[in-house]
């Protein structure tokens, strides 16, 4: 049985891709063009999956969230911030109920 794919192996992906020529790789190509580009494209994929879960597209919002996570990853990648300190700010904030979170953001 092989082992299930995970965010930390499509985040190694997304860095070894980052370090291919842009001829060769998308996600290279995309970070070459500049965090502002990233974020629109992440935020196309965002709306197009809160389109599809709106729609009750099951298959269009499996497809666009995986888009989602992608884009998110290289918005990471771009910005210097590892996969692992999202989630560990996630476990931390888990520790308590959402709205108490939320209450006690600045």
């Amino acid at each position: 049985m092989t082992e299930p794919f995970t965010l930390d192996d499509l985040s190694r992906l997304i860095a070894n891709r980052a370090a291919a020529s842009a001829d060769k790789s998308y996600t290279r190509s995309l970070l070459d063009s500049g965090t502002a580009r990233i974020a629109k494209k992440f935020g196309e994929e965002a709306f197009e999956a809160a389109i599809a879960a709106v729609e009750r597209d099951g298959a269009g919002l499996k497809a666009e969230a995986a888009d989602v996570l992608y884009h998110l990853l290289v918005l990471l990648q771009d910005g210097g911030v590892p996969l692992q300190d999202v989630i560990e700010e996630l476990a931390r904030r888990t520790q308590q109920s959402g709205h108490q979170e939320k209450a006690s953001r600045p």
